[in-house]
């Protein structure tokens, strides 16, 4: 089942010779379930991608549907709505508020959507992300590896159509990060959660079910490296 599809999208930035193109006439769909790493160097497009993919930033032209909704037909009321319920991005750098601990970081998303907390998700996700210890930590009390556990919490206590991951691992040490892409990859499985990494990784592009990269705003390979999605 496709629960994510993009069709001829561009961004440009600047006009006349200062006109970047950073995406130009990217399209591919996504399975629901499906782990997809997307690779490429420094300024081919990535980050832009995802951001685009996350509702974060406008596209010049083209589309973006999402669980069957286009995502930019929204305004920006609805598109902030949207990216509450449907979109759990991880970020490089965490991104955590550094006066919350533990379990208010991971809630906070819940919490400023007006819902209630599911506290029974909420207890699996911090067993899971073996944090059942650290549920009162505040961010500075926890390792980098440890922040990085808490934002993929985050990202997944809303369980969103999609996860969205900028360089998940950018900021942590070998060890941690083999960990964090085990923890994705668990929660790919365990909760048949869509998920989409950017990642200048190799390991970690060859653990996803499907690579794609990209080079100057453009789809230069496209291969599945195993299975479909779950």
């Amino acid at each position: 089942m496709e629960i994510l599809k993009i069709e001829n999208l561009t961004k440009v930035y600047g006009s006349g010779e200062n006109e970047v193109r950073a995406l130009d006439g990217v399209s591919f769909s996504v399975e629901k379930g499906e782990f997809l790493a997307i690779i490429g160097p420094s300024g081919s497009g990535k980050s832009t991608l995802l951001h685009i993919l996350g509702g974060v930033d406008r596209p010049t032209s083209g589309k973006v549907w999402l669980d069957g909704q286009d995502v930019y037909e929204q305004d920006e009321e609805q598109l902030a709505i949207f990216r509450r319920r449907q979109v759990g991005l991880i970020y490089q750098f965490y991104n955590l508020i550094p006066v919350l601990n533990v379990v208010e970081n991971m809630t906070l998303p819940v919490l400023l959507d007006g819902r209630k907390v599911n506290v029974e998700r909420l207890n699996e996700l911090v067993e899971t992300l073996g944090l059942s210890e650290r549920k009162n930590n505040l961010p500075n009390q926890l390792s980098g590896g440890q922040q990085q556990r808490v934002s993929i919490g985050r990202a997944l206590m809303n369980a969103p159509a999609v996860v969205l991951a900028d360089e998940p691992t950018g900021n942590l040490d070998s060890r941690n990060s083999q960990e964090i892409v085990e923890l994705l990859r668990q929660s790919n499985v365990k909760y048949k959660q869509t998920l989409i990494v950017i990642t200048h990784d190799d390991s970690i592009a060859l653990q996803a079910d499907r690579i794609i990269a990209i080079e100057d705003g453009r789809i230069v390979r496209d291969e599945r490296i195993r299975g479909g999605a779950k």
